[in-house]
């Protein structure tokens, strides 16, 4: 059974995370991260995390800068879609730094990403200056290329999302086969695109501040020792 909440609860994050967040909230704008592999739920958890904190947090989600499809095409690109090098870093890196320095009554645009469309739309999210928190998520936050180095540095913490391999295989499967892919189209892509890409992502584990994981038998998210 793959686990989806289509309406996130503060209620699935342990007091531990809503004390951390509280914390985070508390004074000047702090940069949250979430990170982990494709398929293991960091949407969800951003939405839950974002959702939890009311008028204190905004989510600003990496796959905004994803290149459009016509570029990927350009540059040959097209058929390692979701790659570290199918997004701007550095312009998700430059968002990140004015995100930092944005002035209490400032609007900031951040680009979305459309899975219906597969695309970017830019100036899709308005990012008020008077959020204390932004918690953002990613597969290549952590990643240890030239390209994603300086991300890490503008963020105040990163979380790493841990969840079961198979789990995670199954809702990549089910993800690509609503979005229009056939059940062996979505194996394929699977095996050639996202695992290389999640081996990457999970080396990068242990430089992450904390480690976050789905406790089935609380029905909650915990932070794990």
């Amino acid at each position: 059974m793959i686990f989806e909440p289509s309406q996130p609860s503060a209620t699935s994050l342990c007091p531990a995370i809503r004390q951390r967040l509280n914390e985070l909230a508390s004074g000047q704008r702090r940069l949250l991260g979430v990170v982990g592999p494709p398929g293991s739920g960091k949407s969800t958890l951003a939405a839950q995390l974002t959702q939890s904190m009311g008028s204190r947090a905004q989510a600003v989600p990496m796959d905004g800068f994803h290149l459009a499809q016509i570029e990927l095409e350009r540059l040959g690109r097209a058929q390692r879609k979701g790659a570290p090098d199918t997004f701007d870093a550095a312009g998700y890196g430059a968002l990140l730094l004015r995100l930092r320095a944005q002035t209490e009554h400032e609007v900031v645009y951040a680009p979305d990403f459309r899975r219906d469309l597969e695309e970017p739309v830019a100036g899709a999210l308005p990012i008020f200056g008077q959020t204390p928190l932004l918690i953002t998520e990613g597969n290549y936050l952590l990643l240890d290329d030239p390209a994603w180095r300086e991300v890490a540095t503008k963020l105040d913490e990163i979380w790493y999302l841990h969840v079961d391999a198979g789990l995670r295989l199954e809702r990549l499967a089910h993800r690509h086969q609503q979005f229009g892919r056939s059940r062996a189209e979505a194996l394929s892509w699977i095996a050639q695109t996202d695992e290389p890409n999640a081996r990457r992502i999970e080396a990068c584990r242990p430089r992450a501040n904390r480690q976050v994981e789905w406790d089935m038998s609380s029905a909650s998210y915990r932070f794990l020792e």
